[in-house]
């Protein structure tokens, strides 16, 4: 009862807060669109920067969008980008790989090249090279977490020639909107749902059924039971261990989830990083779903970002 009440006030307080929190700062905002982090295979990897005006050593933050490995783009932190920089934030807003070109472990080394494209331009960016983080949601929010713990385990030849590659990533703190950490988890959690689809389809007598997705799968290229030690070595659950545990999360996600379900994610990897001494804190949303991250907040009273913001900058304030 007594947790019920402090969720309810938090989330009545939430634009108020965002409100205090953006007029406390109140920088004005800098963009740098279309910058080219890197080049892998072909491909030019391309972030847009938002800079707080009038700081200088500033933290910074790479934001990683979400949607299964197979879409989405940079596009999706354009309200977080303008909001962290008003309150003394720097963010980098990336593209990387998706669909086959994305395929694990590519798109993990193009948010690792961004990481270290913001590392090594630091000077140039009046960035704090010590002070940096990442955030990312659902897919985004894997690369996040498993860049920052495990890092320094990608370390293809195919990939050194990047002109930053000598920079080394040391993450100091992670922000996952329902992440995905447990990649054995989320295909069990992926074919149950679509067993549960074709039963429903055919109690109603559906002549066609959805094709089956596995989103894991398609980024990892195989199922578990053609390998079971990829699914755990790409997972970062199985790095939150306390020879890592320097690394600061908050985790956030909604109650209602069926896509990436909260328990076997956010809460099993909240329970590991616990056990690991890890500083972690997590926000639950009551009745969110999933995809929800990317959209306005800041003058929509009742959204989801609006309920986040203010203790995610507390997060931030305490973190980076």
């Amino acid at each position: 009862m007594h947790s019920t009440l402090i969720r309810v006030a938090v989330a009545v307080a939430a634009p108020v807060l965002v409100a205090e929190y953006a007029s406390a700062a109140d920088f004005g905002v800098t963009t740098r669109p279309d910058l080219v982090y890197a080049e892998h295979n072909g491909t030019k990897l391309i972030g847009d920067f938002y800079f707080p005006k009038g700081r200088a050593k500033v933290p910074a933050l790479v934001a990683i969008h979400g949607g299964g490995w197979q879409v989405g783009d940079r596009a999706y932190y354009k309200y977080w980008g303008p909001f962290l920089a008003r309150n003394g934030y720097a963010l980098f807003t990336i593209d990387y790989r998706l669909g086959k070109a994305g395929v694990y472990p590519a798109a993990v080394y193009d948010v690792k090249a961004a990481i270290q494209f913001v590392r090594a331009k630091a000077a140039e960016f009046d960035i704090d090279p010590n002070r940096i983080g990442v955030m990312g949601d659902s897919a985004g929010g894997y690369l996040a977490a498993m860049l920052a713990l495990a890092g320094d385990r990608f370390t293809s030849s195919a990939y050194r020639n990047d002109p930053n590659a000598g920079a080394p990533i040391n993450v100091k703190a992670v922000v996952g909107f329902y992440g995905i950490y447990d990649m054995l988890a989320q295909w069990e959690h992926d074919v149950l749902a679509q067993r549960k689809h074709e039963m429903l389809a055919q109690r109603n007598h559906d002549l066609i059924s959805r094709p089956g997705d596995n989103i894991t799968e398609k980024f990892l290229g195989v199922s578990p039971t053609q390998s079971r030690r990829i699914y755990l070595e790409s997972s970062p659950i199985s790095y939150a261990t306390t020879d890592r545990n320097q690394v600061r999360f908050l985790l956030i996600h909604g109650s209602r989830d069926d896509l990436v379900d909260p328990p076997s994610q956010s809460g099993a990897f909240l329970a590991a990083l616990r056990r690991a001494g890890f500083f972690e804190r997590r926000i639950i949303i009551r009745g969110a779903g999933h995809f929800w991250a990317s959209d306005p907040f800041e003058n929509h009273r009742r959204s989801y970002g609006a309920m986040v913001a203010p203790r995610l900058l507390r997060f931030l304030e305490d973190s980076l």
